[in-house]
């Protein structure tokens, strides 16, 4: 026992420990200002962007088209490994043995590249959102501090990546818990009893940085809703959990099944790829009125607090512009569209229920597309609370998450960014040189 305990006082002091301990928090820190950057950039290329639609309507189908060109251009050119969510990356980084393979995907290049091109996308009004590539910033820059302190190999594999991603997820949406389960549930099968507790000091460290440059916020506001399931309330929770369940395991089997068909003609054509991709991004918009530019946020906070309402095809229009907006190749995510979308589908779904708050439909329809896209339900629950600050409505959302979790698994057997993971840990595999033979094989 005076062992053990003599080993741990030993850790505690240990410089190798501290060191440990210091590259994850001041990663943390770092990884929470980079967060709010992204942020309020964003923020402000949203805004641009629809200042130009409101001039004329026809200006996306000359800024989207050239736009994606230009950004896919540079993401080949100069920060390949860039493109996309970024989650895919870092969930193939924990599967690859090679330090170059992982180098690959998680560097300080990446990190400029994904900041400085997820922010031209919503410029041009691509239908993405920041909060999968602040999960590949994180991860890259934590396993960038890694590579400079020379950490432990075990470190390098998952520690790293799943602190600095759950502290992209906890800056983001301003998430904490959100971003520890989201480690746990999707970016690793296991979780590591060893590297636990600096993994939640992490997520804390870069939550509270965000917090600390933009304001204590709750992502959609407060909502102070809530329905009883038992009384009355069990069909809509239960058509919520069908309806998003559907909708959103069909969105995930179009973009992944997307994915698939179009990467060998984009291989060959990425730019012609992305021209296209930008017209139809244009055209959404035009059916939609402008309201599929851009990450959805506006109009899911809107549908979220009552004030405002959106077109029947919002839904549909979002969808698809999400679809396309990943399939171009640029950088960007589908967190804060799949959100809005959802919040679309719970306006179409409310008029069915009349005895029921329009925003407590919203909301569970909201967490029922979200789970369904990601198949990470306990996940979905957490951050959809969080974000609403709403935890009266904790069992039907549980409900309606599971639900739809349960129906998305029978049409994707794997979850979304696991299966966009798989091109990158073949394409490691594919590299991997086989050893040399010796000169006892050569005359064999």
């Amino acid at each position: 026992m005076f062992s053990r305990i003599k080993s741990s006082g030993k850790h505690l002091v240990s410089a190798q420990a501290w060191k440990i301990r210091l590259v994850f928090f001041g990663g943390a820190l770092l990884v929470g200002l980079v967060a709010a950057v992204l942020a309020i950039s964003s923020d402000f290329a949203n805004e641009w962007f629809r200042h130009q639609v409101r001039q004329s309507q026809y200006i996306p189908f000359l800024i989207t088209p050239l736009g994606l060109i230009a950004i896919v251009w540079l993401t080949q050119r100069v920060f390949p490994g860039g493109e996309g969510s970024g989650i895919p990356q870092c969930i193939a980084t924990i599967e690859m043995t090679d330090h170059h393979d992982r180098s690959r995907l998680l560097s300080l290049r990446i990190t400029f590249g994904k900041i400085l091109l997820t922010v031209g996308g919503l410029f041009c009004g691509a239908s993405i959102g920041r909060e999968g590539p602040t999960v590949h910033i994180g991860s890259s820059i934590m396993y960038s501090l890694g590579n400079l302190a020379r950490f432990p190999a075990h470190f390098m594999e998952r520690g790293l990546v799943m602190a600095g991603g759950a502290a992209g997820i906890a800056a983001a949406f301003n998430t904490p818990l959100a971003g520890i389960m989201f480690a746990i549930e999707e970016m690793s099968q296991s979780f590591e009893q060893r590297t636990s507790g600096t993994l939640i000091t992490a997520v804390v460290i870069a939550g509270i940085t965000a917090i600390t440059l933009q304001g204590n916020y709750t992502y959609f506001g407060s909502t102070r809703v809530d329905i009883d399931v038992v009384s009355g309330a069990l069909l809509a929770v239960l058509v919520c959990g069908l309806v998003g369940g559907i909708t959103g395991g069909l969105f995930s089997y179009l973009l992944v099944r997307g994915s698939r068909c179009i990467n060998p003609f984009r291989n060959r054509h990425p730019l012609v790829v992305a021209g296209i991709c930008g017209l139809i991004i244009a055209l959404m918009g035009l059916a939609s009125d402008g309201l599929s530019y851009g990450t959805g946020y506006n109009e899911a906070k809107q549908l979220l607090s009552g004030a405002g309402q959106v077109d029947a095809g919002y839904t549909f229009y979002k969808i698809i512009a999400t679809i396309v907006s990943y399939l171009s190749g640029i950088p960007g995510g589908i967190f804060a569209p799949s959100l809005s979308a959802g919040a679309g589908l719970g306006s179409i779904v409310s008029p069915w229920f009349s005895g029921t708050p329009e925003t407590a439909i919203v909301i569970l329809c909201m967490v029922g597309f979200f789970s369904a896209v990601v198949q990470t339900p306990l996940t979905a629950i957490i951050i959809v609370m969080e974000m609403t600050d709403n935890q009266t409505l904790m069992i039907p959302i549980m409900i309606t998450a599971f639900i739809s979790y349960g129906i998305s698994k029978i049409i994707n057997h794997d979850a979304i960014y696991r299966e966009l993971a798989k091109p990158y840990i073949e394409e490691a595999k594919n590299n991997r040189k086989p050893p040399p033979a010796s000169e006892t094989d050569h005359l064999v």
